[in-house]
């Protein structure tokens, strides 16, 4: 009788991949590590905690390095070496290189913040919350069953409610919070009940047995399955901040602390595209004909509204700056979602998806520069107006120029040879999917852009009003500043690197 449970409980033990899962591993034990620290160390000598953030965001992202020889996969289901709950493969590689550089850029801008609101923010809490939120984003790309997804979308979600509304007694920043995570609560409510009616349906949560299973559902639970589908993509759409799930977007970017912004803005968003192309493409191939039109609508609406709430923005209104960058992002998320509308047409959804990743890639260089020389900016002028912006040439040409160059890349013009080359894949993915209407709502969309984002960048370099204000730029905001910079120049110079980083075959 014990020989007998000796190898059934042998086989319930497998070893772990510890190499596959160090990256998320490490940033999540630093954030331990940076709590207990923050315990001990005296008031004067917090700052500390910024730099060893920093060091240990910098070396998660070291550690995708081993993992590019080949794919690596760990907590497999016994007996099926191929179903496995975590998979570190070039789709996880690239969307854990985007997510641990944007968290890595935001901890330098955040370093600068938090020196700059004179302990007004707490050390400790404030850097366990967001290499927290870092891990949990970084997990989300490696997940490959239904529960590790959702568990990876909240660790990455409910750290960033918290740093949204991290500003004590500040009615804008609770104001802010609490949209956010009423927001995103439904949401995650929404995508939960949707998962359990798979569940009931396939009796799975692995995301390749779900598409299998899927497809022989009986015809009894035929309208259950169509309900879990379309429910656990509205979940997802609200974590996209897709239209009509874009409401708290605003709101949200101008409460928070804008580092935290800049990161709601390029790795929430990731985390919330990641978890869509996931249970579209991998989990639901089959209700491509469902899941393929409605995103092609919801990227029309999406890039539509978005644009024109930036170009709604007044010069003068307060905080106008922050607010034309978060109407930027519901924009730029409707062209994300391009490509992956584009999939349910495609013969093979899973080269087009290389186009949303690219794109990806682009927006989170020159966006989190953005953002940086608005953290300069807001620095002098707590408002953030974009008439703050009047004559910066004048006092920062550097800072002018990349923040002229972040813009041009964003509207998809030269110089910025990268965004033009990046609107181009995602365009060309819409016709090549026989999309062509929505090909032509982009262009048109486009052309909005060009208005906003042209218009701000004259403002750099026009004659400044009154007398100029002098920006000071410290180490690490420098810093910021110069990586992004020297990314979207590089990534300029060789566009083509872009796509084949983020390849042309996923999974």
């Amino acid at each position: 009788m014990s020989s007998l449970a000796q190898p059934a409980a042998a086989n319930l033990v497998q070893s772990v991949d510890w190499l596959a899962i160090a990256p998320p591993t490490l940033a999540a034990l630093v954030a331990l590590a940076v709590l207990v620290a923050d315990l001990f160390l005296a008031e004067h000598r917090k700052a500390l905690l910024g730099w060893v953030a920093v060091a240990g965001l910098a070396a998660s992202a070291l550690l995708l390095l081993p993992l590019l020889d080949g794919d690596r996969a760990t907590f497999c289901l016994a007996g099926d070496a191929d179903v496995c709950s975590y998979s570190a493969d070039r789709f996880t590689l690239v969307v854990q290189f985007l997510v641990l550089g944007g968290a890595l850029l935001t901890a330098l801008l955040s370093v600068t913040a938090l020196k700059d609101a004179d302990r007004r923010l707490p050390d400790g809490e404030y850097w366990f919350l967001l290499l927290s939120s870092a891990a949990g984003a970084a997990l989300l790309p490696a997940a490959r069953d239904l529960a590790t997804l959702i568990v990876a979308l909240e660790v990455a979600s409910l750290p960033a409610f918290a740093l949204v509304g991290i500003r004590h007694g500040d009615r804008k920043s609770s104001e802010a919070a609490l949209k956010f995570f009423l927001s995103s609560v439904t949401a995650t409510a929404v995508s939960l009940m949707g998962v359990s009616f798979l569940y009931a349906c396939t009796g799975t949560l692995y995301l390749t047995q779900v598409a299998d299973r899927i497809q022989h559902v009986d015809g009894q639970f035929h309208t259950l399955a169509q309900t879990g589908v379309v429910l656990t993509l509205v979940g997802f759409a609200f974590k996209t901040a897709a239209v009509p799930f874009h409401f708290w977007v605003p709101d949200t970017y101008v409460g928070a602390p804008l580092p935290i912004a800049a990161y709601l803005s390029v790795v929430g968003k990731a985390v919330g595209f990641t978890g869509l192309i996931l249970v579209t493409v991998v989990a639901f191939p089959s209700y491509a004909d469902v899941w393929g039109p409605a995103l092609a609508v919801l990227a029309a609406l999406t890039m539509t509204v978005g644009n024109v709430g930036a170009l709604r923005q007044r010069a003068t209104r307060a905080y106008s700056a922050v607010r034309l960058l978060a109407w930027s992002s519901v924009g730029q998320a409707g062209y994300l979602l391009v490509p992956i509308a584009a999939a349910g047409y495609s013969d093979d959804p899973r080269r087009t998806i290389g186009s949303t990743l690219a794109y990806a890639l682009m927006y989170a260089a020159v966006n989190l520069g953005a953002f940086a020389v608005a953290a300069l900016v807001g620095r002098t002028r707590s408002a953030n107006r974009l008439a703050d912006y009047r004559g910066l040439s004048a006092t920062n040409p550097l800072a002018a120029l990349l923040m002229a160059f972040f813009l041009l890349c964003l509207a998809g013009l030269p110089p910025g040879v990268i965004g033009l080359f990046a609107k181009v894949t995602v365009f060309s993915a819409a016709v090549d999917a026989g999309l062509g209407w929505l090909a032509v709502v982009m262009a048109v969309n486009v052309v909005i852009a060009l208005y906003y984002y042209l218009q701000w960048t004259a403002l750099l370099f026009r004659a400044p009003e009154g007398d100029p204000v002098r920006h000071r730029l410290p180490a690490p905001l420098t810093a910021a500043v110069t990586l992004t910079g020297a990314l979207g120049i590089a990534l300029s110079g060789a566009p083509q690197l872009v796509l084949r980083f983020a390849g042309t075959t996923l999974f």
